[in-house]
């Protein structure tokens, strides 16, 4: 009885897209787990590559100080390695509309709607980020090396995660954990915003609570440049927000005049960044900022991540440098106000004056 109820899940499943997509997500996060190796073994182990055995270890002491320092819950994360038969983990996809800035979502069961959907699947990707743009879309395709599973499985650390460098590294832990500790359904601009927040800020904190200062000011520094570039997209969303609602309408010309009036500020938005903003970066290299692509999708899918930056900060001063008091409150506060949880952040800093760059 019970192996034709699992098969009739199945067989359901396989019936829908999203059925089908989240079985091979399922297959291959479970080839992942079944790969795992405990690193406090692969650490101990003599035979270990020296390199791979001291980046190893820096991750144990990452998590070790998100949990004993940051109070991150921690569960089993990250104290198992997995190796990976591909250089790539998995690509996501991201789209949004050309004439409004709203991003395209899926809907998966418990996280809700997220404006990104991953794929192990490349060929997939690749497919669907076409069919995104036939579609009228803009579309963005990129790789990501490292994702939670918000602690319902024990993540392992993969190889892609391990081809950063050490900051990267120690903040990418971080990062992945503050998603254990606290995930909103449905608030993905919130949940990745504050997450890079405690990734940049808690590496920064854990270089220098270990002697070394140049790693500190070396992560503090590449936080900077995020802020940096969080207000430019901040500023280049209200542009093309207030542009938008500037041209009302859903006929043909309405949309194509939107659409013509944003290309316009995109490329006058490209002068700035590459001649004004881009020597300003410290740990961003000007060649790599003249290789950013500007459309609403890439708009859109930064702003998942560099959303009000400075207002985590000002709640960070507010607790005297202490971070892992400003995280508690700050999921206290968010926790206290579900639908609009910038707001909450904004009035714990102190500067609920304006939050109108929040209200997408």
């Amino acid at each position: 009885m019970l192996a034709f109820l699992v098969l009739a899940v199945v067989a359901g499943l396989l019936v829908f897209p999203t059925g089908r997509y989240l079985l091979r997500a399922g297959w291959e996060e479970g080839k992942i787990l079944a790969r795992r190796r405990l690193i406090s073994r692969l650490v101990a182990d003599a035979a270990t590559p020296a390199d791979l055995r001291s980046k190893l270890a820096l991750v144990l002491s990452a998590r070790a100080f998100a949990h004993d320092s940051l109070g991150l819950e921690t569960g089993e994360s990250f104290t198992t390695y997995s190796g990976l038969d591909r250089d790539t983990l998995v690509l996501v996809l991201s789209g949004a509309y050309r004439d409004r800035l709203e991003s395209f979502t899926w809907w998966f069961p418990i996280v809700g709607r997220v404006p990104y959907k991953g794929y192990f699947d490349f060929a997939e990707a690749r497919r669907q980020e076409q069919d995104l743009t036939r579609r009228g879309f803009d579309a963005r395709l990129g790789a990501a090396s490292a994702f939670s599973t918000l602690g319902w499985f024990n993540d392992p650390l993969l190889p892609t995660t391990l081809h950063s460098d050490s900051l990267s590294l120690v903040n990418t832990v971080i990062h992945e954990l503050t998603h254990n500790t606290y995930y909103a359904p449905g608030g993905a601009v919130f949940n990745e915003s504050f997450a890079n927040f405690v990734g940049s800020r808690g590496a920064g904190q854990f270089f220098r609570d270990r002697g070394q200062t140049t790693a500190a000011d070396d992560a503090n520094a590449r936080w900077t440049d995020e802020k940096v570039m969080g207000g430019f997209w901040a500023s280049l969303y209200a542009r093309i927000d207030s542009t938008f609602k500037a041209h009302p309408g859903d006929g043909p010309a309405q949309v194509g005049q939107r659409i013509a009036v944003r290309d316009s500020i995109y490329a006058s938005a490209r002068d700035r960044l590459v001649h004004d903003l881009g020597p300003q970066l410290r740990t961003i290299s000007l060649r790599r900022v003249e290789r950013i692509r500007l459309d609403n999708a890439i708009l859109m899918s930064r702003r998942v991540y560099l959303t009000d930056l400075e207002a985590f900060d000002q709640v960070l001063t507010r607790h005297r440098g202490n971070l892992r008091s400003a995280i508690a409150a700050i999921i206290a506060a968010a926790k206290s106000n579900r639908d609009h949880p910038f707001e909450a952040v904004l009035a714990l800093s102190g500067d609920a004056a304006d939050s109108s760059a929040t209200a997408h």
